[in-house]
């Protein structure tokens, strides 16, 4: 079976009429954040605001063709989200530093770029997470949803949830199976 070779997404755009960031210091190794990260098909199993991840084409670097889709809740009303995303995976120890992006390229976001970007901070990791994008292809209103209601009450509402959770889930005990 042949793989599929890593994704170009290039780097982030700049000047984009909404930027999000949800930032963290996760108080966990850099390989134990980076896994659960990069491992998007487990987030529905991790994250209770995941309805779904199908990765439906997978690359070598464990990225690929990604759908998501997520709640965002409003009090007890969930709204349903959801996106399709090319996705790259820059590993730990490689000659880049580790990152996760996605361009999205379906859903009402269709065109936003974002990176996950991780940097070892004494005995944690920060966890970076930036949102790019111009709004929706909707003239004269695209750009203002984007910033006044998409970027900070869905985009922000949903990642700052995924980042929580997986850092939740990264500063567990390691629990060791066995006798001692």
């Amino acid at each position: 079976m042949t793989s599929l070779p890593p994704l170009e997404l290039g780097p982030m755009p700049t000047g984009r009429q909404m930027t999000t960031v949800d930032e963290r210091l996760v108080h966990a190794p850099l390989g134990r954040i980076f896994t659960l990260a990069a491992e998007v098909e487990r987030w529905p199993a991790l994250l209770s605001h995941y309805r779904y991840v199908r990765v439906t084409e997978r690359r070598s670097d464990g990225g690929g063709l990604v759908e998501m889709s997520a709640f965002r809740p409003f009090g007890v009303l969930q709204w349903p989200t959801w996106w399709r995303s090319l996705m790259r995976v820059h590993a730990p120890g490689g000659n880049v530093p580790p990152s996760i992006r996605y361009t999205h390229i379906g859903g009402v976001t269709k065109g936003m770029d974002v990176e996950w970007t991780f940097q070892v901070m004494g005995d944690g990791t920060h966890v970076r997470i930036v949102h790019v994008w111009d709004g929706p292809a909707v003239p004269a209103v695209g750009a203002t949803a984007a910033t006044m209601v998409i970027g900070p009450v869905f985009v922000h509402g949903i990642a700052s949830r995924t980042l929580e959770g997986l850092a939740t889930h990264a500063e567990r005990p390691l629990v060791r199976s066995g006798g001692s």
